[in-house]
């Protein structure tokens, strides 16, 4: 990375706390006339004045031209309707706004605006590149983040932060522990971006850990539309060494089946490769259009937070989503953002029981979290517990509390586990220089 240069964004100014118990201005009102289209409220959930409800918000980047995750918003007011078709909490009706950051670092902050605008208690299983836009205004009115999707190591080191799964961290270091022992020469192909700067490094971990040579380090644009020229580098790096089959390893997000397209045309008449990259750039869905059992995935390993999607464990939101959101092709159950989005609203649940009829604020939520609150997830993740620092906090993920790691395989055309069990990445991390 050296002499590159990467231009943050400035944080925007916020309100302080105080600000947000005056009326909404008259624009305002006028912008958010429709309650259900332009505020992003859940349909049946807002009260009137002076109700009781308890309000969060979910925010994801929807309808752009990089990662879009429309499942998480989607998903999230599904969990409402459900949970409020229950008689809520004690009584209390879960009301969600949503909000779309655009990829953009100024549209994440003002989500986050917005939320301490908006008095939520809590932002809820969400997906966001801009960590260092959005939370300090989060901080700034007391509002913890739980559940974040965990790409950006922000959301596995700041105070205010409770992550469900262990990030890219653990995904790539579990990554490269496998690799070590079935590949040759590796080639990560991953976006030319803040939050993609993070992943050689804990690939490489893994990869070490396994006594393997480090990964070829090769930067892509993150909404490019055609990849044959990476494809062709990904693929000369990879086969180096014909003496092994080498392996590729694109981490685009939603451009990995776009750079699949271009990998699979260039790949023709070259020595056999292997892929592997972890849940979140590929998934079911992706694999299916891709061509199944005779595209490029085949016998590919991807490493995922959680169990397979077939897995009866995940029975449970299924049936949320048939009774509460059939027919919604945004919520895919498979989808690694929307399982994160249910995972997170199941620890949100678990913190209002704990509260129960007391009052709900963030700052209530926060320190319910704080005070050694284990949330169960049904055998999805470890028990979930926040102590100020974690296992990690010798090397700055002071707050990453789930190091399991799912190793799968894609095996005739369809994801499948390639371990009985889940593999801790903790002393994989503990080695990992990622500052």
């Amino acid at each position: 990375m050296t002499g590159r240069r990467r231009t943050r964004s400035t944080l925007l100014r916020f309100l302080p706390r105080s600000a947000r118990a005056t009326a909404l201005s008259a624009g305002a009102l006028a912008a958010c006339a429709s309650l259900t289209a332009g505020c992003g409220i859940v349909p049946g959930t807002a009260g009137g004045s002076g109700d009781d409800s308890i309000k969060v918000m979910t925010w994801a980047p929807d309808g752009t031209d990089a990662t879009n995750k429309p499942g998480m918003p989607a998903m999230a007011r599904a969990y409402a309707r459900w949970l409020n078709s229950r008689g809520g909490i004690d009584g209390r009706k879960l009301e969600v706004l949503t909000c779309n950051d655009h990829n953009d670092p100024v549209n994440a902050a003002r989500c986050a605006r917005r939320a301490a605008d908006e008095d939520v208690v809590a932002v809820v299983g969400s997906y966001s590149q801009f960590g260092d836009s959005y939370f300090a205004p989060l901080e700034g009115a007391g509002i913890p983040y739980i559940g974040g999707y965990g790409v950006t190591n922000e959301e596995l080191t700041r105070a205010y932060s409770y992550p469900v799964n262990g990030g890219q961290p653990a995904l790539l270091a579990g990554l490269g522990k496998a690799l070590a022992r079935n590949c040759g020469p590796v080639a990560l192909v991953r976006p030319d971006s803040i939050a993609g700067d993070e992943l050689p490094t804990v690939l490489d971990a893994g990869l070490k850990a396994g006594g393997h040579k480090e990964a070829h380090d090769l930067l892509a644009a993150e909404d490019a539309t055609e990849y044959g020229t990476m494809a062709d580098r990904a693929l000369n790096a990879a086969t180096a060494d014909p003496s092994q089959q080498g392996c590729v390893v694109p981490a685009l997000g939603d451009r990995n089946d776009t750079f699949m397209d271009s990998f699979r045309r260039s790949r023709e008449g070259r020595p056999a490769v292997r892929t592997a990259t972890v849940m979140g750039s590929v998934d079911q869905t992706t694999i299916n259009a891709t061509g199944g059992a005779s595209g490029p995935y085949e016998g590919a390993y991807i490493t995922g937070w959680y169990p397979v999607a077939s897995d009866q464990r995940w029975d449970r939101m299924k049936k949320v989503i048939n009774e509460e959101a059939f027919g919604d092709n945004r919520i895919d159950p498979a989808d690694a953002g929307v399982q994160t989005t249910w995972i997170a609203y199941t620890v949100l649940k678990a913190v209002l029981e704990r509260i129960g009829t007391g009052e709900v604020t963030a700052d209530t939520v926060r320190r319910t979290l704080d005070n050694g609150l284990q949330v169960g997830t049904g055998g999805l993740t470890p028990t979930l517990r926040w102590p100020r620092n974690s296992t990690l906090a010798a090397v700055g993920l002071t707050r990453l509390v789930n190091t399991d790691v799912n190793l799968q395989v894609v095996k005739d055309g369809r994801l499948v586990p390639a371990a009985r069990n889940a593999v801790n990445v903790t002393s994989t991390l503990e080695k990992a220089d990622i500052g």
